[in-house]
């Protein structure tokens, strides 16, 4: 699996570059973390690079780009100061329940607690699910009133008209 990054060649023109991955001392300088904690993070099933992982002395972890972009949001968590042991039952979660790009979700951090927004609902990752909250959309609402005063403003349209006729 190669991945595609863009690296200014020549002034403004960018040209696709075919990566082969990122190696660990480049990926935790990157992510912001030690490579002490991202080899632990490797070790301890957090994350294991999906390229190519270690097997043995002198073998390379090979990171893929959604490996930084989940590898940057457990270093989020953790800034946020959600502990290591919640982050991984967070990470489990999402990737059980997020069926799309993990870079597509939408992650509540309230103190100690973190919640998942899917749709409409705030879901409780930390409570396997439990405690779901019910999002209000205000846009949602907005369009609900304009199609309300739409109908409405048809209506009495519709009702004058037949008043003046009949």
């Amino acid at each position: 699996m190669n991945e595609i990054d863009t690296e200014t060649t020549s002034g403004a023109n960018r040209q696709p570059r075919l990566e082969l991955g990122y190696s660990g001392t480049r990926t935790a300088k990157v992510v912001g973390i030690s490579y002490r904690q991202l080899d632990y993070w490797a070790r301890t099933d957090l994350i294991r690079p999906s390229l190519s992982d270690a097997s043995g002395s002198g073998s390379r972890r090979k990171y893929s780009y959604n490996d930084l972009l989940e590898l940057k949001a457990i270093k989020k968590l953790l800034d946020a100061g959600i502990k290591l042991e919640q982050v991984r039952k967070v990470f489990s979660y999402l990737r059980e329940h997020v069926t799309t790009d993990i870079a597509s979700a939408h992650i509540v951090i309230d103190g100690g607690s973190v919640m998942l927004c899917e749709g409409d609902q705030l879901v409780d990752v930390l409570r396997n699910g439990q405690g779901v909250l019910n999002v209000l959309s205000l846009g949602g609402v907005r369009n609900e009133l304009e199609e309300a005063l739409e109908s409405t403003t048809s209506e009495a349209s519709d009702s004058l008209v037949e008043r003046r006729i009949g």
